[in-house]
């Protein structure tokens, strides 16, 4: 790297939630530093991900910073749950607000990153619109979102249909679906909510679906009035049991076990929190035991199945539409999913039944001999998690060994923030993070590498975790899953939606409650995970 790159304390790169809140923290440290996208603004998940009905299934007042409390009082929501174009304009808001956009670079894309063992510093390649010296910086903070590599399914001749070919993750503007005939692969959270929003206003609507997914209502509509006032007046409570809390989504998470409740009295709890709406509620709010008692979980299922038979009108389709496996993936909530299946003009093909065989130019030619007609196919078929934002990346750590090599068995990073043989890196929503409500996770984590910088800049060391604490992290997270239904599932939370990839243990199955006390007692110890090397002579 030449002498023109530019030198930084601190390179952020990704300018989406975690991003944001990293380059607000770093700066009130007087540290110089720069923050990256590869994308033309600020947002991350929320610049890409442009769909129609793109969604937020958490509730508006807890989907944003913590931080603001004037902001959190002040700022507009007028629905339970926010949509896209809002949050966005959240995110761009809070840039604006606390002027962090003069710490922002856009249209540049990291594509390597080197450890100098002399230097003790980071070699940062870049290209993008433009020219792009790179960077050299102390410190190298990676926001490259959880879900932001989309993933395309390897189907047979997908380079022959002569239709559109769209991804949620990449939806083009000024897409017109009005009057065509449309098919979607994925009814994951992107797909339901894409196909709701979309099948009013298309000609005809076939979704192609791999594995049927239980859904519930979210609850989503305007608030009435007063509520807005009730929670900025109880905003400290709201997020002491936030903190307090093992998912952190503010809805109860009971004890109670479902099968110690009479019949009756299940079907009345499963009623409440689906009148209620919210996925987190019904799977934790109900009954505490749902996730990891089969038989618990049964009744859930049996409670949806019913709920699906109830709405939709088809016997065919609701025997399709309805799932046969545990109640194991993250939890989904729908504005009226099921109820579209009433329109005569959508349907859904069992792709367990009858799987594709290719795509043809006129549309999908499944193994039935059947050819449905298209004219737009829309992939929801979601995203490389984890994995797929850093390994289209050259990321060198000590003595060359590549951040690749290191996840050859599967992702894994010191409370989701650090990975040994990489000094002075750390991440944001990496690996083995807190299976919660996404804010406060990255809330959590940002300031734990925060404290892990600030701890650096007081001792004049490096910060590299040791090869024996990243072991034992990812010990203790297999361990607190162990016991979870969430395993009997094919799901992106292991990595099984990617074919060939290895199943890991992605997240730390603790609650979030339990991390924040696992950091207070890494911070009140003094960070003994790390090595305290000395910084090279200057």
């Amino acid at each position: 790297m030449g002498s023109e790159a530019v030198t930084v304390d601190v390179l952020v790169v990704g300018a989406g939630v975690g991003g944001i809140y990293a380059t607000h923290r770093l700066t009130k440290l007087g540290l110089s530093v720069r923050c990256i996208d590869m994308a033309g603004d600020v947002g991350g998940t929320w610049y890409w991900n442009r769909y129609p009905g793109a969604m937020s299934d958490t509730e508006s007042y807890l989907y944003r910073y913590s931080w603001d409390k004037e902001d959190l009082q002040s700022y507009p929501w007028t629905h339970h749950y926010v949509y896209q174009p809002e949050i966005l304009r959240y995110l761009e808001h809070v840039v604006a607000k606390h002027d962090l956009r003069r710490y922002m670079q856009f249209n540049t894309e990291m594509t390597a990153a080197t450890w100098d063992e002399a230097l003790g510093r980071w070699h940062i390649e870049c290209a993008g619109a433009g020219r792009h010296p790179g960077f050299v910086a102390r410190y190298l903070v990676n926001s490259l979102g959880l879900l932001s590599a989309p993933n395309y399914p390897a189907i047979p001749g997908l380079e022959s249909f002569a239709g559109e070919l769209v991804h949620t993750a990449r939806w083009p503007e000024g897409l017109a679906l009005a009057g065509k005939r449309v098919g979607i692969i994925g009814n994951g959270s992107t797909g339901v909510q894409v196909m709701t929003a979309i099948a009013p206003a298309v000609g005809s609507l076939t979704s192609f679906q791999r594995h049927p997914q239980y859904s519930v209502p979210s609850g989503q509509g305007p608030v009435p009035g007063g509520y807005r006032a009730g929670i900025n007046a109880r905003y400290d409570e709201i997020y002491a049991g936030v903190w307090a809390s093992s998912v952190g989504f503010g809805v109860p998470e009971s004890t109670r076990k479902t099968m110690e409740a009479s019949p009756e009295e299940r079907r009345q709890a499963f009623e409440e929190v689906w009148r209620q709406g919210n996925g987190f509620r019904f799977m934790f709010s109900a009954f505490g035991d749902i996730t990891t008692d089969v038989a618990a979980n049964g009744a859930a299922c049996d409670f949806i199945r019913r709920k699906i038979d109830a709405i939709v009108q088809d016997p065919r389709k609701a025997a399709i539409l309805k799932p046969r496996d545990l109640y194991a993936r993250r939890p989904l909530c729908d504005s009226g999913y099921y109820q579209i299946f009433n329109l005569p003009h959508v349907d859904v093909v069992d792709l367990q039944a009858t799987p594709i065989d290719a795509l043809v130019p006129q549309g999908i030619r499944t193994a039935d001999g059947t050819l449905h007609e298209l004219d737009v196919l829309i992939f929801a078929t979601g995203f490389d998690a984890f994995e797929g934002s850093y390994l289209r990346i050259r990321i060198k750590g000590r003595q060359g060994r590549t951040l690749k090599d290191h996840w050859a068995a599967g992702p894994t990073a010191y409370g989701s923030i650090a990975c040994a043989g990489f000094p002075n890196m750390f991440l944001i929503a990496g690996p083995q993070g807190p299976f919660a409500n996404f804010p406060p996770v990255i809330e959590s984590e940002t300031n734990f590498l925060v404290d892990c910088i600030q701890h650096a800049e007081r001792k004049k060391t490096i910060m590299e975790v040791t090869s024996a604490a990243e072991k034992a992290w990812g010990a203790l997270c297999d361990q607190l899953v162990a016991g979870s239904l969430f395993l009997t599932t094919d799901s992106w939370v292991f990595g099984r939606n990617i074919e060939g990839r290895r199943a890991s243990t992605k997240f730390y199955f603790g609650g979030l409650n339990r991390y924040l006390e696992w950091v207070d007692g890494e911070r009140e110890g003094g960070f003994v995970a790390f090595n305290g090397s000395s910084l090279p002579d200057a």
